[in-house]
């Protein structure tokens, strides 16, 4: 869930590969952060991780432009559009190096900083705007 000022939204992301459209995403814009997440523990599911991100939001012709910082990393562009060359083109016109793109989700921008596996991002209990933890500043290429 991302909490933007008073729209919080809830995301469901499945990661199928790391090509351009590899990800399925939905995302539904909910009224609250608590009651959003007392309707998911109300259907069975537990809480896995706290996840904290600062998201600033543009539109360049059909493409979103999106602009992430996340905990313990440089902040990035993610941009999603209706298809890999609106994207290509978008990404032309901000002078931004296709060949530098990474696919998938925000692990892969864990791992392009620091010395760890996917999965180890994925077990992380919290990713919070705190200090890095010791032992994966540790691990910082």
């Amino acid at each position: 869930m991302r909490n933007e000022g008073n729209k919080v939204t809830l995301s469901y992301k499945q990661l199928n590969n790391r090509e351009f459209d590899g990800t399925h995403e939905v995302n539904v814009t909910v009224n609250s952060f608590g009651t959003a997440c007392d309707f998911l523990e109300s259907i069975g599911l537990q809480s896995r991780s706290y996840q904290e991100t600062r998201r600033e939001s543009w539109k360049l012709g059909d493409v979103e432009i999106e602009l992430d910082e996340w905990p313990w990393v440089r902040p990035f562009i993610e941009l999603e559009g209706p298809g890999e060359q609106s994207v290509k083109d978008a990404a032309d016109k901000l002078g931004l190096d296709w060949a530098d793109a990474l696919h998938g989700s925000v692990e892969v921008v864990y791992l392009a900083e620091y010395d760890v596996t996917e999965q180890e991002v994925d077990e992380w209990p919290e990713i919070t705007f705190a200090p890095v933890p010791p032992a994966l500043a540790a691990k910082r290429k």
